[in-house]
């Protein structure tokens, strides 16, 4: 399509310049020549306007989505640690969940206690950041060998990782187990067992790894089956 049928204004200027040029019978005047200046310059900046008012209306809805995203991913963090009494690190490009998932002496069982905990995270992970990265991170007491100590780390993290993939939404890809086996960061420093001594340290930190994305919003729908 021509710019003459676009803009009525902006034909008038060319065709008015094109018969100065031309050298035609009719002749431009200067008073003419400002008058058709005028209309376009007039029309152009309206247009801008439109443009930036569209565009300004846009950022501002996708600024409101998101402010939208976060307050209902707070609200259900806040819910989970009511009612499980997690603790949740807000780091800049994670979030660690220090969940109440803990281990015998010795073993790396993940107990039906623990399911519902678990089934949470794993829903809360899937619905606002269904791209990000899962870590599973393993925690051993202080007791034996730190070799031995680094393998029953592994396995406990290794339960829990096949535990969210298997009975959540949460697909293997995305889930990754590591261990730190009787690492400083353990919660209680001179207890360890056999028996109950040193419990808290026997433990798994879950952890979101979304690189500082905004969180997004899936349905039930949208997210991968956990059939199969």
């Amino acid at each position: 399509m021509s710019m003459l049928n676009l803009n009525p204004k902006l034909g008038l200027f060319a065709a008015l310049a094109l018969a100065g040029s031309a050298g035609a019978c009719k002749t431009v005047s200067p008073d003419e020549m400002d008058a058709s200046l005028s209309a376009l310059r007039a029309e152009m900046q309206g247009e801008m306007t439109a443009g930036d008012n569209e565009l300004r209306s846009d950022m501002d809805g996708r600024f409101a989505d998101v402010d939208r995203r976060f307050a209902a991913l707070e609200q259900e963090l806040q819910q989970m640690e009511r009612d499980f009494e997690v603790s949740i690190a807000r780091i800049e490009d994670e979030l660690r969940f220090n969940v109440p998932v803990y281990f015998g002496f010795d073993d790396a069982t993940v107990e039906a206690e623990d399911e519902d905990v678990l089934a949470r995270f794993g829903s809360v992970a899937q619905k606002y950041y269904p791209n990000a990265r899962i870590t599973v991170e393993g925690f051993t007491d202080p007791s034996g060998d730190e070799n031995y100590n680094l393998w029953l780390g592994e396995q406990r993290a290794n339960a829990v990782a096949a535990y969210l993939v298997e009975g959540t939404a949460l697909t293997e890809d995305r889930v990754k187990a590591v261990s730190y086996g009787e690492d400083t960061r353990r919660l209680v420093s001179s207890d360890w067992g056999p028996g109950v001594d040193g419990w808290e340290n026997r433990r798994v930190v879950l952890v979101i790894d979304h690189d500082g994305v905004p969180p997004m919003m899936t349905t039930e729908e949208e997210g991968p089956s956990t059939e199969g």
